[in-house]
């Protein structure tokens, strides 16, 4: 009864298993490959555009909470704008703690360029994020110029001289109501190498930006560091009234203008960066944990799904691949080689976008990994109850947190 026949009949089970794993994970790929709006191409940059008659004016809203660290490289750029029509920077110091606010004043000072307004708009009611009552504020303090443009920027992104021009441009050949670019994050540290390109490599899986930019499709999204918002388009949607408790509040804004009849694009930036440094694993994986459960509506049957879906997509292959070498599978290991080679080949023009090497490739399925233990940790933290925290403020509710870079 113990013979050898159960004990092979139970290793040709666990093998059949790995088989059929790898070939699921195989055909998984195939339709992420060709049937998700091609979201692996890194080629959706600014659209083609002609300089308009007359440059319409612009707002450039920037909520700011202890940035000091970062706003010598960022804020300057914003100051020096080429742009050929009206334009005035109105930055938002949100209770700084480290002078964010008497810094802007004296970076204005010493290097000129577009008018800079420095409010404060005092502790946030309830029901409002700080972030999102920062922006409203900023908001106020635009309107009252009259823009028929808003530029919504992040306190550590720098922009190139000719940023605002080509945004313009684009919304007014275009006729979109918001035009966002990705902002080119940081990747200098080991960890920044290793997980930041995979960050917009799975944005964009999720938020494929050629769906974004069709007319007729649901799927909206923006880039909260760079966001160009039709005046008009913002009162027709409330925003940012509409999204006041959004955690993930780019793209919020973006369901709210495309849900109003407006258009949106969304693409990838140049001349648009980050010098927001995660220089440890802890900077980011708090940047992805603090809002990857809410990114699931905080429902434990979407969080079970997408465990099940990543290890089936991203892990299976290689373990098909040990596994079959091991077991003596020639199925397995063709099967899970077929699936990691296509993987990696997806995230190669990501990975020169980011001028990273391309050995980086084949390491996917550890990043996706640790993006796994992130999403589960994000969810164990929403149930505890301890809250979350953003730039030392702590919110009782997970879904009252702004997204901030």
């Amino acid at each position: 009864m113990g013979g050898p026949w159960p004990l092979a009949w139970g290793r040709l089970r666990r093998v059949s298993a790995i088989v059929w794993s790898a070939a699921g994970s195989l055909a998984a790929w195939g339709w992420l490959l060709l049937c998700q709006g091609f979201f692996w191409r890194t080629d959706v940059r600014l659209p083609p555009s002609r300089d308009p008659r007359e440059w319409p004016s612009v707002g450039v809203v920037v909520p700011a909470r202890d940035e000091a660290a970062v706003l010598p490289e960022s804020l300057p750029s914003l100051l020096a704008q080429e742009y050929p029509g009206r334009a005035e920077v109105f930055l938002v110091d949100d209770g700084s703690t480290d002078g964010t606010g008497e810094l802007a004043r004296a970076l204005a000072r010493r290097h000129g360029g577009l008018p800079l307004t420095v409010g404060s708009p005092g502790e946030p009611p309830a029901g409002w994020t700080g972030k999102l009552w920062a922006v409203r504020h900023g908001i106020g303090l635009a309107r009252a110029r009259g823009p028929e443009y808003l530029l919504l920027t992040d306190a550590d992104i720098a922009h190139a001289p000719d940023s605002l021009r080509r945004l313009v441009a684009a919304a007014r050949t275009g006729g979109f109501d918001v035009v966002s670019q990705m902002a080119r994050l940081r990747v200098e540290s080991v960890w920044e190498r290793l997980v930041v390109p995979a960050f917009v490599y799975f944005f964009a899986q999720l938020y494929p930006f050629r769906r974004i930019g069709r007319a007729g499709t649901r799927t909206a999204a923006a880039a909260g560091g760079c966001v160009l918002l039709r005046a008009e388009a913002a009162e027709r949607a409330r925003i940012p009234d509409a999204v006041r408790q959004a955690l993930i509040d780019d793209v919020a804004l973006a369901r709210a203008v495309k849900g109003s009849g407006g258009r949106v694009w969304l693409g990838l930036a140049d001349g648009v960066d980050s010098v927001r440094p995660y220089p440890r694993l802890a900077d980011l994986w708090h940047m992805v944990s603090r809002s990857a459960y809410a990114q699931l509506r905080h429902s434990p049957l979407l969080l079970a799904g997408t465990v099940a879906g990543l290890a089936l997509v991203y892990l299976v292959p290689p373990v098909a691949v040990a596994v079959g070498a091991v077991a003596g599978s020639g199925a397995a290991v063709l099967l899970g080689a077929a699936a990691w080679l296509v993987m990696s080949g997806t995230y190669v023009p990501m990975l020169r976008y980011y001028r990273q090497p391309l050995w980086l490739a084949p390491l996917l399925p550890f990043t996706a990994f640790l993006y796994l233990l992130m999403t589960v940790d994000s969810a164990v933290l929403h149930h505890r109850g301890r809250g979350a925290a953003w730039k030392g403020r702590t919110y009782a509710r997970p879904d009252a947190v702004p997204d901030e870079g």
